[in-house]
């Protein structure tokens, strides 16, 4: 069984002669324990093109230390990284197989190899408070670095590793990094051991230039969905709260701009890759839409009345949703290491990296883009105008949602006007979406009802959701007119 840490970190460039500043004085700081003596050995695995380390993820197998093991790194947010751990057992040609699936997003199949061999003289000295809690790492590295691959490339260097401890800030940080950098000691441009000795190996991707064209700011955009899809993918795997939901917003995202805006990434070149977006979205939904029932029904019955609540109804919301949302997992981790799902990444990785632009892309952004956010409102404003029954607010609540995805592609461009309308959009969509959760749920408290009974079970309390549901169905009907009618036409011309 894998644990996992969050771990806020710095790395600085040591050169020859610059010695450690003082750190005791510094505000908050009691007292620094250390220097505490370590070597480290670690071999490290990626893909031979090394597409995790190019996606910012270290893979590793640690001796030596109070952490040894195997290390899987993951990309959080600017200093933040998530290490997902498991013990070193024996060594291996490959990393265990919960590992593996986590990185599966950039691997797609491809042997895990060693690519690498780092040896570390570490000193570590430890900043603590008054009451003695840790504050922060400060740690001396000096690092030889082999690459298994050309074993003629042996480097080394010497740097300094600053980690946040349980009690400490950024602002720490900060100081920190303040008394090293007047020490000639600066930021290192590699966030990682690795990065640095294969540097040469991997090339960055070139940021976009914001050229104000409309090619530009919709690629932006559709990369930024590509990044969260695969951001999201360990994430699912692991079963983290809300990943499932996030991950498919991010298919639905990309599927809706690259339709919205075919007259500028073209449509015909992406067809079947729209297609391939909605396959993994409804794989994920039907995992979503468990989480989302069962979660719904436990918070209601928590609302009601006790004597309205009548019989075992929580056991009987754990009997039913547990072994679904149990397959509806299952069936999500096939999906995602299927050769269907790699297929799918490689068309989105080719998709960003050399997008099918059609002429219309080179035109300026303000000039080209409102068109088609126009185009995709009328499309909306032909389903509203349709609203009869459950089926047609369905599909308004799809094409708002559409909507709703232009006009956040275009927000860089046109600001406030795009934003104030995207939350007016979103309470429009919020609403459609309470109504197609009711549609959802009803036929499923039928169910819940039925089963209690050939239990010989009370079902009196799934009748009282299943009116709660119904009258909830009924007033969105009632709003849906004014909402619609307030929303009105987007204008960002």
């Amino acid at each position: 069984m894998s644990t996992s840490v969050r771990e806020t970190e710095r790395k600085f460039e040591a050169p020859t002669g610059a010695d450690l500043p003082e750190l005791a004085d510094l505000p908050g700081v009691a007292a620094v324990a250390g220097p505490e003596q370590q070597q480290l050995e670690a071999v490290y695995y990626d893909t031979a093109d090394l597409r995790l380390a190019r996606a910012g993820l270290t893979l590793r197998r640690r001796t030596g230390g109070d952490d040894a093991g195997w290390h899987l790194k993951l990309p959080v947010d600017g200093d933040t990284r998530e290490e997902v751990r498991l013990p070193p057992g024996r060594a291996a040609k490959h990393p265990p197989r919960e590992l593996g699936s986590l990185v599966q997003v950039h691997a797609r199949g491809d042997a895990l190899s060693p690519v690498a061999r780092i040896r570390t003289d570490r000193r570590r000295w430890q900043l603590v408070d008054d009451r003695g809690a840790l504050l922060a790492e400060v740690v001396e590295d000096l690092v030889s670095a082999q690459d298994v691959v050309d074993d003629s490339n042996v480097d080394s260097w010497r740097e300094i590793e600053v980690e946040l401890g349980e009690r400490g800030d950024t602002a720490l940080l900060d100081r920190v990094e303040q008394r090293l950098n007047d020490v000639g000691i600066l930021r290192s441009t590699s966030s990682a051991k690795l990065t640095k000795l294969l540097a040469g190996r991997i090339a960055p991707t070139p940021p976009l230039e914001d050229d104000g064209t409309a090619g530009t700011v919709v690629l932006a955009y559709l990369r930024e969905q590509v990044d969260a899809l695969k951001a999201y993918d360990p994430k699912v795997r692991r079963r983290e709260e809300d990943a499932v939901h996030q991950m498919r917003v991010a298919t639905r995202r990309l599927r809706s701009a690259l339709q919205a805006f075919g007259e500028v990434v073209e449509r015909d070149e992406t067809r079947a890759l729209t297609d391939e977006l909605k396959w993994i979205a409804g794989v994920l939904g039907e995992a979503r839409d468990a989480e989302v029932l069962r979660a719904a029904f436990e918070a209601h019955v928590a609302e009601l009345p006790g004597e309205l609540v009548l019989g075992a109804v929580p056991a009987q919301l754990t009997r039913h949703f547990a072994p679904r949302e149990e397959q509806a997992h299952q069936t999500v981790v096939t999906a995602l290491d299927s050769r269907r799902y790699f297929d799918l990444l490689d068309a989105v990785d080719a998709l960003v990296a050399d997008p099918p632009l059609t002429p219309l892309a080179a035109g300026k952004a303000k000039k080209v883009l409102p068109r088609f956010v126009d185009k995709t409102y009328r499309r909306l404003k032909k389903a509203a105008d349709d609203v009869h029954d459950d089926a047609s607010l369905h599909e308004a609540r799809k094409a708002a949602k559409r909507l709703r995805y232009a006009v956040e592609t275009v927000e860089p461009v046109f600001g406030k006007p795009a934003r104030k309308y995207r939350k007016r959009l979103k309470g429009l969509q919020t609403l459609l979406g309470d109504h197609q959760d009711s549609v959802v749920a009803r036929p499923v408290l039928r169910e819940l009802g039925a089963q209690a009974h050939l239990d010989g079970e009370n079902g009196f309390t799934f009748g009282v959701l299943h009116g709660r549901e119904t009258a909830r169905a009924r007033r969105v009907e009632e709003r849906f007119p004014a909402v619609w009618a307030d929303l009105g036409r987007p204008k960002f011309r």
